[in-house]
């Protein structure tokens, strides 16, 4: 049987299965050990079952091993621990608290502050959902109890969410370097400008939302004095002392993404202990939660390797390659390709499964054109943000909505979403149309 027929086979049956709502480990893990047996039971051109067993278990087995000892991929428990203890320390809201104090006069601050803690929280804890989630329970209510346009008290806080992807560090990084070889520290940096880009890009509609229609965003009317502002101000260092190690020890040399991560949570249960606002109860809690949703990570990343070996055992991805080729398709047509095929995927899987499966096909296509895969990790990832919040899936927006309960309805927060995916779609061209934007800070290095 043709190897490419079994890859494109293999392909539209995980696609299927992920329909059905298989978990994708097990979807990425079963199509490909199924693909593998039968590449291997077959290759005499007479279906030999018993010559399959041992090749087939070598490379599922061998892979996944591979994959798990990975010292990149110790990063991420360590990242998401991060994210856990630094929020029941109540380090991550503070940069809410002292936006909000600071914004508290501007039209639409509360909305604005949200964005810009969705930003600060990102920063720390590298997972959009999870910044989305937690930010939602501050938010969003604040907001809808304030008297702020229901679109808007939503759709701000699902929209700045997705800055977890981009802004650093961020688990979708670190998965997409580990499966494309390419440095973590440098698509960490490479992540600041579009990330900075996006997070004023999103203020900017707040702006001009509450510009237009003043009622969407009801004027603040006590005073704040300077005193505390300097105080809000203050009460955020942990936050920035954790996002200096994390960027400044990268960017300086100090530390790699692992030690960097590793500095940081010590320094978080030590800044938690300190302050009193961190238990032995929440730091148990905090490894737990950290535990599940790792092992879920890893699962996934394990599913994926073993379906990236069967991939490049298929020869789908080169045959792929061929045929772009042959059809000389030009930068500007791929690079749209490609962005519509991750939109069609975002509206209806979440990333690491869009990411874990397109990778396989797409990353030897675009080195086949030369591109820079440090650049095209940053448009990846621009990509899977927009999706987060694309209809009709969105699970940024399903959080957000699981969050308000019935109080506003998604197609509300959905309306509320178009003029923040108005300013992704303007990112995403600025970063495709000028790579520098993302190889600034790495090239510096």
């Amino acid at each position: 049987m043709d190897g490419t027929l079994i890859g494109l086979v293999a392909f539209a049956s995980v696609l299927l299965l992920l329909g059905l709502r298989v978990p994708i480990a097990f979807a990425l893990a079963g199509v490909a050990t199924i693909g593998t047996f039968l590449i291997f039971a077959m290759r005499t051109g007479v279906f030999m079952p018993d010559r399959a067993i041992r090749p087939t278990t070598s490379l599922v087995f061998s892979n996944s091993f591979d994959l798990i000892h990975s010292y990149d991929l110790s990063m991420i428990p360590l990242f998401v621990a991060l994210g856990h203890i630094a929020y029941r320390a109540e380090i991550t809201t503070k940069i809410y608290h002292a936006a909000r104090v600071w914004l508290a006069s501007v039209p639409g601050g509360v909305a604005m502050a949200s964005v810009m803690g969705c930003g600060g929280f990102s920063a720390i804890t590298g997972s959009s959902i999870a910044c989305a989630s937690t930010m939602g329970r501050i938010c969003s209510p604040e907001m809808l109890s304030m008297g702020y346009d229901k679109r808007l008290a939503t759709a701000s806080v699902a929209a700045g969410g997705t800055l977890g992807s981009l802004i650093p560090p961020s688990v979708l990084f670190i998965i997409y370097g580990i499966f494309t070889e390419t440095s973590i520290s440098s698509l960490f940096l490479a992540g600041i400008i579009p990330g900075l880009i996006s997070l004023l890009g999103f203020l900017l509609v707040i702006f001009v939302w509450v510009w237009r229609d003043p009622s969407a965003a009801p004027r603040f009317e006590g005073q704040i004095t300077r005193a505390e502002r300097m105080q809000a101000a203050w009460e955020a260092w942990p936050a920035v002392l954790l996002f200096v190690i994390i960027v400044g020890g990268i960017y300086g040399g100090f530390f790699t993404p692992t030690e960097a991560a590793a500095v940081c949570v010590s320094a978080a249960v030590i800044i938690g202990f300190a302050q009193r606002k961190l238990t032995f109860k929440a730091l148990w809690e905090s490894v737990r939660e950290t535990c599940l949703q790792t092992t879920s990570i890893f699962l996934i990343a394990a599913g994926a390797k073993i379906f990236v070996a069967f991939i490049a055992l298929t020869g789908v991805a080169n045959d792929i390659v061929g045929f772009v080729t042959s059809a000389d398709l030009s930068v500007l047509a791929l690079l749209l390709a490609i962005a519509a095929i991750y939109l069609l995927l975002g509206m209806f899987l979440d990333p690491i499964g869009i990411m874990v499966l397109t990778l396989p096909l797409l990353v030897p296509l675009v080195e086949s054109y030369g591109f820079n895969l440090i650049w095209f990790g940053v448009v990846v990832i621009k990509l899977l943000e927009i999706g987060l919040i694309t209809p009709p899936v969105g699970l940024n927006v399903f959080v957000i909505a699981g969050v308000v309960g019935k109080e506003v309805p998604l197609d509300r927060i959905f309306s509320g979403i178009l003029r923040f995916l108005t300013v992704d779609i303007i990112v995403l061209a600025l970063i495709m149309a000028f790579p520098i934007l993302s190889l600034l800070i790495p090239s510096s290095l």
